[in-house]
């Protein structure tokens, strides 16, 4: 406890060293920096981030666990236990790396320990990290729309073009 100040820089320094009686514990310095640097009202935003994480199109495998990783040490104090944690990252998968992920684990992976799937995601991860493995991507089609269909825009038009007419005059 006596070297933990010189880690410390900028204002989080300023603020232990004007405390006006020192820390006994770590449980007391704890909790009186998670009360200065991380008001409730910001644990609870990061939490429901964590519990709403979703895998971004085209992002890898390795991209999305490392944005989970960072999202959930930004609190460390989550309270959000390891299974849930695994819980939340699979239901933000996409269904192709869900499926991958399920299929190495040899059944769905929500079945395993948490400490099976920590260990088998930062896997699957890096292989996808170092081979490359991007998600499918979107591809742009020309959509064929049926002549009833454009006829009835047609007509909408016509309607449109009249009424901006009558407007003019």
């Amino acid at each position: 406890m006596k070297a933990f100040p010189f880690s410390l820089d900028g204002a989080v320094k300023d603020w232990l060293y004007l405390q006006p009686v020192l820390f006994n514990t770590w449980g007391d310095m704890k909790h009186m920096f998670l009360e200065k640097f991380f008001p409730a009202s910001r644990t609870t935003t990061i939490r429901k981030e964590i519990c709403r994480i979703r895998q971004h199109t085209g992002e890898t495998l390795h991209e999305y666990w490392e944005r989970f990783n960072k999202l959930c040490a930004t609190c460390p104090h989550h309270e959000i236990s390891e299974q849930f944690l695994i819980q939340y990252f699979c239901e933000g998968l996409s269904i192709m790396d869900k499926s991958m992920i399920d299929a190495t684990s040899r059944g769905a992976l929500m079945d395993k320990t948490p400490t099976t799937a920590r260990h088998l995601i930062p896997n699957m991860a890096s292989n996808t990290q170092q081979f490359g493995i991007r998600g499918p991507s979107q591809s742009r089609m020309v959509k064929e729309i049926s002549a009833a269909s454009n006829q009835r825009l047609e007509n909408q038009l016509t309607e449109l073009t009249s009424l901006v007419k009558q407007l003019a005059i």
